[in-house]
């Protein structure tokens, strides 16, 4: 069974919903305003299944739309998800301003397939009925309702007559038309909300794509609320699942009627992300006025509508008739994503005056409008790999995610994964774990991580190498792929590690001149002092090299043990401790036992000398201390 939205449009009093009961049976004006007036108000719907002709049935749901001028923001909410439409012109009045406004939206959403419905065919006659079809036919010519590929169909809603005969073109239609994908992440841009005794939360709408289960949980975009699906019906019926291109009724828990309005959109949770910008590729009808740069909009796509500000790429006005590249900034964010269709309306007064089709939903911010172009080209080609590899060659060295780029795209993992794998073959992607980077701009971080260290080096010759997270934030790349890099890098030979730090191949700290001349100062007199060692900031400030140089200097003699610190102010040279270790483990055999004092005639150090020293050998186990005096261990 095929599941397939029908939409229909035309102007005010031309049938529709009467053509829409005589094929169905179901009243599609459900208010009572709209009976009382006898005027569709709100968008409508029924449902109806029929025989395809190649023998599968045609689940049919019909959304029938208001056509009055001052309803037309309702007659969106309707048609932005349908697959064909039925355009009606009464044949007793022909074509009117609405028949021409609504067929330019469905051009402008991309509608390609349907059937156009001369209704009130029993108010004239033959000859009559005849010179309307061919001044329909003219209106018609060059669209996608041409009557050389799209039937004419003239009905009688009262009589009957022609209904059968619109069946027919109807399933032929059908039949050709492409079923939605219900294997993509689902949408379903909500057009009703309200609440029934006994089950609470209801919401409709067109699933746009893939499907909804019972107990499943949804995000609603763009509260970024969580709900849990109690239930689900498909044209009325209970079901377990809801698939792409059905008419959905779910029953919500977790989400109150208040909270929720038409526009907004359920879809699976931490997917998508809402957004108030797009990169959109826009047409304007040659009815329009010129579009100036940064003029205000009403903005409709799906079921949501908001006030927006467009800003044109490349020029500085839009003529009638042409296209642009273009950036939509809504006044309320929205859940938009490539592909999705939109109508722009003249903010005052208002009227239609274009459309087109989202390109990117999350364009990342540019200095210059003149580099979009290029890019923007490719997001509009059919090309997927084309367009993956330009999303991730566009965030540079941050690269992207497969999850960012199913929220970007809205394309499945499996799609995606796919579409990347000749780029990755090819290594003009490079993939670690769940990252992409473009190859371009990974080879350019490898290049800076060698000039980074290369000038590391010279400007710090007395530190072995740079730590890796300074390196890592320097460069600007994901914690995945930086270990990446770096093992490609010390693969290569062209750096190596020692410990946290990295340096380049034989990168050792060489003492040149007046470094070199400090450090001999250094380890002299400490050498020289024995137990008896001056204070390390005496010995710093007779040097000629600066203080920071200095401490580098001390900082790398501890490093490599030529001196030792005991404790915060005491610095002894190696050798001095060694020689002391081994004299009191001599003492063991004759005095197994040592006090402060005998230490201090021992050594010849002062109490202030002693102390530390005795908790150094007791550190070092050569003594271990009971009560006031240490035995040799």
């Amino acid at each position: 069974m095929k599941s397939i939205i029908i939409g229909t449009a035309g102007h005010i009093d031309h049938g529709k919903t009467a053509l829409v009961k005589a094929l169905t049976g179901i009243d599609a004006d459900r208010l009572e305003e709209e009976k009382r007036r006898g005027i569709t108000i709100d968008i409508g719907f029924a449902h109806l299944e029929l025989p395809g002709t190649n023998g599968e049935t045609l689940r049919l749901g019909f959304v029938d739309v208001p056509g009055h001028e001052r309803f037309v923001r309702n007659m969106l909410a309707g048609v932005g998800g349908i697959d064909l439409v039925l355009l009606v012109i009464a044949a007793d009045e022909g074509i009117k301003p609405q028949t021409r406004e609504h067929f330019d939206i469905c051009r402008l959403l991309g509608v390609r397939a349907g059937v156009t419905v001369l209704t009130k065919s029993d108010a004239i006659d033959r000859d009559s009925l005849e010179i309307m079809r061919l001044e329909v036919e003219e209106f018609l010519r060059g669209s996608f309702l041409d009557s050389a590929q799209a039937p004419i169909v003239a009905v009688s809603s009262l009589t009957g007559a022609g209904l059968e005969e619109l069946k027919s073109s109807i399933a032929i239609v059908g039949t050709a038309v492409s079923a939605r994908d219900s294997s993509c992440i689902s949408r379903l841009p909500i057009d009703r909300v309200f609440t029934m005794k006994g089950f609470g939360t209801i919401v409709t709408g067109t699933l746009i794509s893939g499907s909804i289960r019972k107990d499943e949980e949804l995000e609603v975009f763009p509260l970024k609320r969580r709900a849990r699906v109690r239930g689900v019906q498909v044209h009325g019926s209970a079901a377990e699942v809801a698939s792409a291109g059905q008419r959905t009724a779910l029953n919500l828990a977790g989400a109150a009627v208040e909270e929720l309005s038409r526009g907004m959109v359920l879809a699976p949770p931490g997917t998508f992300q809402a957004t108030r910008r797009a990169d959109v590729s826009l047409s304007l009808l040659p009815s329009a006025k010129a579009l100036k740069e940064r003029v205000r909009v009403h903005f409709h796509s799906y079921t949501m509508e908001t006030v927006a500000e467009l800003s044109l790429y490349g020029a500085k006005q839009l003529v009638p008739g042409q296209n642009a590249f273009a950036q939509v900034r809504l006044a309320s964010p929205a859940l938009l994503l490539p592909g999705d269709r939109f109508i722009v309306r003249q903010f005052s007064p208002v009227v239609t005056i274009g459309g087109g089709v989202v390109l990117d939903a999350a364009p990342i911010v540019r200095k210059k409008k003149s580099n979009a172009g290029a890019l923007l080209e490719t997001f509009s080609s059919q090309n997927a790999a084309m367009i993956l590899q330009a999303r991730v060659a566009q965030r540079g060295r941050d690269g992207a995610t497969l999850a960012s780029l199913i929220s970007e795209t809205g394309w499945p993992k499996a799609t995606i994964e796919n579409h990347l794998f000749p780029t990755i073959q090819r290594s003009q992607i490079i993939r670690v774990g769940d990252h992409l980077i473009d190859s371009v701009a990974f080879d350019a971080a490898k290049q800076a991580a060698l000039e980074t260290i290369t000038t590391f080096h010279s400007k710090n010759p007395l530190v072995q190498g740079i730590g890796r997270e300074q390196l890592r934030e320097h460069l600007g790349v994901p914690e995945a792929v930086f270990a990446f890099l770096l093992e490609s890098l010390a693969s290569n030979k062209r750096l190596e590690f020692a410990g946290e730090l990295v340096r380049l191949p034989g990168q050792g700290i060489v003492m040149k001149g007046e470094e070199s001349e400090s450090r001999k100062v250094i380890e002299a007199a400490f050498q020289s002092a024995g137990l008896k060692v001056p204070f390390l900031q005496d010995v710093l400030a007779g040097l000629k090299v600066d203080k920071a140089r200095a401490q580098k200097i001390v900082t790398l003699m501890l490093r490599d043990k030529i001196l030792v610190k005991i404790s915060e102010d005491l610095v002894f040279h190696h050798t001095a401790l060694a020689n002391l270790k081994r004299t009191i483990g001599a003492m063991k055999a004759t005095t197994p036992k040592i006090d402060v004092a005998q230490f201090k005639d021992l050594t010849g150090a002062s109490r202030k000398y002693a102390i530390p020293l005795l908790e150094y050998l007791d550190r070092e186990r050569v003594t271990r201390r009971v009560g006031n005096i240490r035995e040799i261990v």
